[in-house]
């Protein structure tokens, strides 16, 4: 087991070491910037993406807006369908060979390729881009929640069912707390895919959103407009993850102690 320090344990460091990190990567950026003398129209500094964000910060933030509640609707959407089919994939091995290939070949299927197909069968509208962030979520929050619940200790259930306990008990108090780990590794994986996934879905049949945004910025040159709407996407997702990290931390106590 790792040596425990205060680097490890201590709720500080937990926020002050991600800042460095992030402030070292801005700084390696901007170095790069002026010591290879990189115009701005290929390579903006964060000073410039700064400027460009004040300079339409109503529009930017707008457009952030869409960007995140596609996110979320979708994120959700792929929880509501996909942890009930990971539960019947548990409890049916028939139903597992039968899906398992199903979800495995979704998930190979490039989104991009997908993107335009949504737009034809659904319209302009939000819907293709909701959808896009499912099938984006879809794969890892399956996979974690059957793995999670596949986990539980054999003798723990033996002993559930040595105390008469029903299948809604064993479920409830035992399979799916003792996977809540798993699934909530799952989540994050997934919010982070979720934030792609809007993107995607906006570079295609959208008018709208930070996906479009950049779009745009190409299609025009501006470069500065580009990596401000990428700034924003990269902000949106970080606190997307760590939003889902308390989560876990105050729905889980007992599974941070055993780490």
């Amino acid at each position: 087991m790792p040596k425990r320090t205060w680097l490890t344990d201590s709720p500080v460091a937990a926020v002050v070491l991600p800042i460095i990190g992030l402030a070292v990567a801005i700084g390696l950026w901007w170095g790069a910037t002026v010591v290879f003398s990189i115009e701005p129209y290929l390579l903006p500094s964060p000073w410039d993406v700064v400027v460009k964000f004040f300079e339409q910060p109503g529009y930017l933030l707008q457009e952030t807006g869409t960007s995140l509640l596609e996110t979320i609707e979708g994120f959700l959407l792929a929880i509501v369908i996909g942890v009930p089919i990971a539960v019947l994939i548990v409890r049916s091995v028939v139903l597992e060979r039968l899906v398992y290939p199903l979800l495995l070949m979704v998930n190979s299927i490039p989104k991009v390729a997908i993107a335009p197909l949504l737009v034809i069968w659904m319209g302009f509208g939000q819907w293709p881009k909701v959808v896009m962030v499912l099938l984006m979520c879809f794969f890892p929050i399956v996979i974690s929640t059957a793995q999670g619940m596949k986990s539980t200790p054999t003798e723990l259930v033996e002993l559930m069912r040595s105390l008469n306990a029903s299948r809604v008990q064993e479920f409830f108090k035992l399979r799916l707390r003792y996977a809540m780990p798993q699934i909530f590794t799952g989540f994050k994986v997934a919010i982070s895919l979720a934030v792609i996934g809007s993107v995607i879905s906006e570079f295609v049949g959208a008018t709208k959103g930070l996906g479009y945004v950049i779009q745009q910025s190409g299609a025009s040159a501006d470069t500065t407009l580009a990596f401000a709407a990428i700034s924003l996407l990269s902000v949106m997702s970080i606190a997307l993850f760590y939003a889902l990290v308390l989560l876990e931390h105050w729905l889980l106590p007992w599974a941070q102690e055993k780490r």
